[in-house]
């Protein structure tokens, strides 16, 4: 049986690591031909997309800052040139450190806004004509937990992942009916590697006891990946700790 997604192509957008990594591997593994974008990791992109490739799939790892006209530009117009075509795009390019309100510079907002907000919107504006052209295009965004709940110490990150739902809501208006455009708003995701202490308090909290694995954000991408009549809407991938 052919897979679900054979014959699409997708780009995600900050891809050589962690959560970015996963997907692009998963929509691979469903069929898809996948561009591996990144900013700065270029070793670890060409492996994703040299695993990728050993799929039997095509794939390609693209440098630019997504949070840079110029940058986005060019990927797009490569895109176009060696995929011909672009089905499915992933704005999973992101930024998260902490500061105290009061002390929360200028530059450090821009940082955050930039990378989590602005991004979005000019990867998806450029996109959207080829993603129109597929007949079937999916715009799949990150939000995030913080942009659902108030964390004094994240408040450039949490305003950045608010206007990302906002933003994902005004684009499934202006983008249909040929594009879906969708987000996926993460809770605490543990990795290999990770602090323990860091989960502690989130585990307490979340009803079902425990953080998310990296599965449980690639299913959600997958989902809205392949559904065809789901728009303007935001899957909170938490455990349950937006409810307490």
């Amino acid at each position: 049986m052919p897979s679900s997604l054979a014959g699409k192509v997708a780009l995600v957008t900050g891809a050589a690591k962690r959560i970015g990594r996963g997907v692009a591997l998963r929509l691979a593994s469903e069929g898809a031909d996948v561009i591996v974008n990144y900013r700065n990791s270029r070793d670890a992109a060409e492996d994703v997309a040299a695993q990728i490739r050993a799929m039997g799939r095509r794939s390609a790892a693209i440098q630019g800052d997504v949070a840079k006209r110029a940058d986005v530009g060019a990927l797009f117009a490569a895109v176009e040139a060696d995929f011909g075509r672009l089905d499915i795009l992933v704005n999973n390019a992101g930024m998260f450190f902490p500061a105290k309100f009061e002390e929360l510079t200028e530059e450090q907002w821009d940082t955050i806004l930039d990378t989590n907000l602005k991004s979005q919107f000019l990867c998806s504006q450029v996109a959207a004509r080829l993603l129109r052209q597929s007949g079937s295009g999916r715009i799949v965004n990150f939000a995030s937990l913080g942009g659902l709940l108030a964390w004094p110490s994240y408040t450039h990150y949490c305003v950045s992942k608010a206007g990302v739902i906002m933003l994902t809501r005004c684009m499934a208006r202006a983008l249909a009916p040929e594009i879906t455009v969708n987000a996926v708003a993460p809770g605490t995701i543990s990795f290999p590697g990770d602090a323990p202490e860091l989960s502690e308090d989130y585990v307490r909290r979340a009803p079902l006891g425990r953080t998310g694995k990296p599965q449980d954000i690639e299913d959600a991408v997958l989902f809205l990946a392949k559904s065809p009549f789901i728009t303007g809407q935001v899957i909170v991938v938490d455990g349950g700790r937006a409810l307490t």
